[in-house]
Parts: C-alpha cells; structure tokens; sequence
C-alpha cells in the first residue's frame, strides 16, 4: 500500500528540472522561479573608498556570466538626497531597457504579460520602456536584457524600499541567452549622426 502513495506523491509535487546550465559553468539562472536580492546604498550615493571596490551590493547580477563580467543586470542608482531609479544599461553598447507595469503581482507576469499586462491591443496599455525608471515601492518592472552577449528578460517587484539606503526585491528571470554573434556592422557610437551613402565609383 505504501508504493502506490509514494506513486501518488511523486506525481502530484510541482516539476522542478535540475537544471543544465549549471554543468556548462556559466551559472545561468533558472526560468519562472521567484529569488530575492537586496540592494544598497545607490550606486551614486557612496564614499569614495566604496566607488573604487566596483558595484558590490548596489547591482543585480542574475547570472554567474554576468557577476564574473562585471555587467550587471540591473543597478540601484542615485545621488545622496535624489531620487532613486533602477538603470539597465551600465556600460559599452549595452542597450537594455526597463519597464515600470506598477502594482501588479510578480507571479502574474509573463514573458507575454510583460509588454502588455492587460493583454488589450490599446496603445496606452503597452509597457513603456526607458534605461531608467524610478523606484516606487510596492512595484514590479519588466527588465529587458539587450548586451552585445546577453538577451533576456527579468522581472522584478520591490518589496522594501529606504531611499538612498537599499531596496529588497524579488525577482524571476523568464528568458536569458549567452549570444555567440558572428559578425557586427562596425562603427558603432552613441553619438554619430547618419548621413547620405558614400558614393560608389
């Protein structure tokens, strides 16, 4: 009688794959699973002595490629008495973006949901993403990962929040990529203009 509840047991616990990731040791994060992080101070709000040891707490790194890059996901950022904001581009040619989808529930995001949290085709409704949002307590933001390396998307809510100070979050990655690019147009600049074509002889 024993075996057939064993049975029973096993089928009815909720999946949890173990995952591959980590045996390719790039510590690649896991899908759909809700983690926490604190944060803190602000990045721009620290002594001098703490700019020089780099990020430390003030960066989310949802992975060990990231953490072992130096390239974080998301940074806690402000200066002393300033509000603060979360910035998803830190560097280089990083075009991340962050969305701010308010008081909504973190378990109710989807890699869908995030765009548009309705699901209503109203242009007003479509997630608006920016390099930085303010932090708000009590909200949840969609992370959009754009590095020259890394695709992915990231959700997190602020659970605490003490300006200036640090801020508790709860977080789910629903979608990271390590990108091999074959190639790159070069010449990329944040500030080049465009311009007619060179003229072919």
């Amino acid at each position: 009688m024993k075996l057939p509840l064993a049975l029973i047991s096993i089928v009815l616990l909720p999946a949890c794959p173990q995952s591959q990731n980590q045996k390719a040791g790039f510590g690649l994060p896991e899908l759909h699973t809700i983690k926490t992080a604190t944060l803190g101070p602000a990045y721009s709000c620290r002594s001098r002595d703490e700019f020089r040891s780099g990020y430390k707490q003030t960066a989310l790194f949802v992975s060990q490629y990231s953490d072992d890059r130096n390239s974080p996901d998301l940074l806690f950022n402000g200066a002393c008495g300033s509000a603060d904001y979360f910035e998803a581009s830190t560097a280089g040619d990083d075009m991340s973006l962050i969305a701010d989808l308010g008081t909504v529930a973190l378990a109710e995001v989807t890699a869908h949901k995030a765009f548009n949290f309705k699901d209503v085709h109203a242009f007003d409704l479509y997630s608006r993403f920016t390099r930085e949002s303010p932090v708000v307590d009590g909200h949840t933001y969609a992370v959009l990962i754009n590095k020259s390396d890394v695709r992915g998307l990231v959700i997190v809510h602020v659970s605490a929040y003490e300006p200036n100070k640090k801020v508790e979050l709860q977080y789910a990655v629903k979608e990271y990529q390590l990108l091999a690019v074959k190639s790159q147009a070069e010449g990329f600049d944040w500030s080049s203009r465009n311009q007619a074509p060179c003229p072919q002889p």
